[in-house]
């Protein structure tokens, strides 16, 4: 449990003017049981829980449904009693590619580690809303060579040897394979290593998403003609290279997402330019006011805290780049995003 502060909802500033017609927005990865949503920063209490806060600026810039991305056992369990209380929050089961020393480190070994993921994907509070496996993949790894994978340059080795990580995404095949679930993909300066074993396993499972995709244009058609779609965020559209990638991605493979608190648009960021076009009332609901931490004031956002409601600027920088209507474009995402995560409702089941 996370210690808070009440909030009490008088207090919160409310911002008036709405776009007229929010466009249909689903946040793929959003990382709602990070710590900052609670106020916690490195273990210190900066400030007050806002987590309502920050779903109620969610849901009146058009995020409809979030989906809460776990990154180890832990986040699963957190997972699972955060969106017991929210209808509109999914949510997935894995392990991210940084925290595959779990396995080995549990007290009764990588097995037991194994079957608590599978335990969780049983769970009767969360089974109707777990909708993929993952986090889960490679990434983020310098300083050992392997001989089967000897061409990966990863960054991050100190979190998790990449020996380790190989082993474990290749384990986590079988969770989506029994469970018929889609992956949610993480992949970071891995060289082959990534493509290999996904190519490897394509059979085993349904679909999947590679998801804050930062890679070149090679690596995303190769992606695509293994028949996965591209998740783009603020981290994909940092540079002008990023942003030629991005519009690459076929339409009809492209999901948006924010990976809060992470992966915030800048203005350093060649992407920035690109939201000029928003209108007051979009900046008003998709870039409200934000306070640093030390200064927090109810109702604002947190400076450089990425959260939900931003997801109208990666949606925005995308449009601008195609030229196209922003809410054209999020309904495109949106039929792609219901396909992926939630195949068997009424509208996706029509869509396929």
């Amino acid at each position: 449990s996370f210690p808070s502060f009440a909030l009490h909802p008088s207090r919160i500033r409310i911002q008036e003017t709405l776009p007229a017609m929010p466009p249909r927005l689903i946040d793929i990865g959003i990382n709602l049981t990070d710590p900052m949503f609670r106020g916690l920063y490195h273990g210190k209490q900066a400030h007050a829980d806002d987590l309502l806060q920050v779903l109620s600026r969610a849901k009146r810039a058009g995020v409809g449904r979030m989906i809460v991305t776990a990154g180890n056992l832990d986040d699963c369990k957190s997972a699972v009693e955060l969106i017991k209380d929210h209808d509109n929050l999914f949510m997935t089961v894995g392990c991210h590619p940084t925290r595959c020393s779990e396995f080995e480190s549990h007290p009764e070994g990588p097995e037991a580690y194994f079957g608590a993921l599978k335990a969780m994907l049983e769970n009767q509070d969360a089974k109707q809303k777990i909708v993929a496996i993952g986090e889960c993949g490679l990434g983020k790894v310098v300083e050992e060579i392997s001989v089967n994978y000897p061409s990966a340059d990863y960054d991050r080795l100190h979190f998790c040897p990449k020996e380790t990580q190989l082993k474990y995404f290749e384990r986590q095949f079988d969770l989506a394979e029994s469970t018929r679930l889609p992956m949610f993909l993480h992949n970071r300066n891995t060289g082959d290593d990534f493509g290999k074993l996904v190519s490897a396993h394509r059979s085993r499972f349904t679909n999947g998403v590679v998801h804050s995709f930062t890679g070149t244009l090679e690596e995303m058609q190769h992606y695509i003609d293994l028949g996965l779609y591209i998740g783009i965020n603020g981290c994909s559209l940092k540079t002008e290279d990023n942003l030629q990638v991005a519009v690459k991605v076929p339409l009809e493979k492209l999901l948006l997402e924010t990976d809060g608190p992470w992966c915030d648009i800048r203005p350093t960021h060649a992407s920035f330019k690109h939201l000029s076009k928003m209108t007051a009332e979009e900046q008003a609901v998709y870039s409200p006011a934000s306070k640093k931490k030390e200064r927090f004031e109810i109702g604002s956002m947190v400076k450089n805290r990425n959260e939900p409601c931003t997801m109208g600027q990666v949606l925005h920088v995308m449009a601008s780049l195609h030229s196209m209507d922003p809410a054209a474009l999020s309904d495109i995402v949106y039929e792609n995003t219901m396909k992926v995560f939630f195949p068997n409702e009424g509208d996706a089941q029509a869509l396929n």
